[in-house]
């Protein structure tokens, strides 16, 4: 399926990592009906945190935009091992988390990092309801966690 999502991924340049073992007592995914609710994703690669901190006082935007992105690549490796991308028929809802310093309210533009991720492997399917919000502190000091709820075929 050349018009697939894994081939989306390949256009973008990226490829699913491996499933993030979870950090305590719960499963990455599970699956409900027709809906899949991942866990929430932390931007981890090989097993480390690519960043640690706030965002806005040591994490720039940029960079929590792009950890954001990974958070949901993270996520689509997770529903990619339960039910197969491919039968993604909607993503539902995402809601991102941004561990934010004392004044900073760019939280939207940090979760559309996630967001236009999903578009981008979807296209309309990939459009969703989301929430993005600031939050004092995140597992392991990361910067912003991501959580989605897909519709499956």
């Amino acid at each position: 399926m050349s018009n697939g999502p894994h081939a989306k991924l390949a256009e973008l340049g990226l490829q699913l990592p491996e499933v993030v073992p979870p950090v305590a007592s719960y499963v990455p995914a599970v699956q409900s009906g027709r809906h899949v609710y991942v866990s929430g994703q932390l931007p981890m690669a090989e097993g480390k945190l690519l960043a640690t901190g706030k965002v806005g006082a040591g994490v720039s935007a940029d960079q929590a935009k792009d950890l954001a992105q990974r958070c949901a690549l993270n996520a689509l490796a997770a529903i990619d091992s339960l039910v197969g991308l491919e039968n993604v028929v909607k993503v539902v809802k995402l809601t991102g988390f941004v561990a934010s310093a004392p004044g900073f309210t760019g939280q939207p533009a940090v979760i559309n990092g996630a967001s236009d991720l999903f578009g981008a492997v979807f296209g309309e399917a990939g459009r969703h309801a989301r929430s993005a919000v600031g939050v004092a502190e995140l597992p392991l000091d990361a910067p912003v966690e991501v959580e989605v709820i897909v519709e499956v075929a």
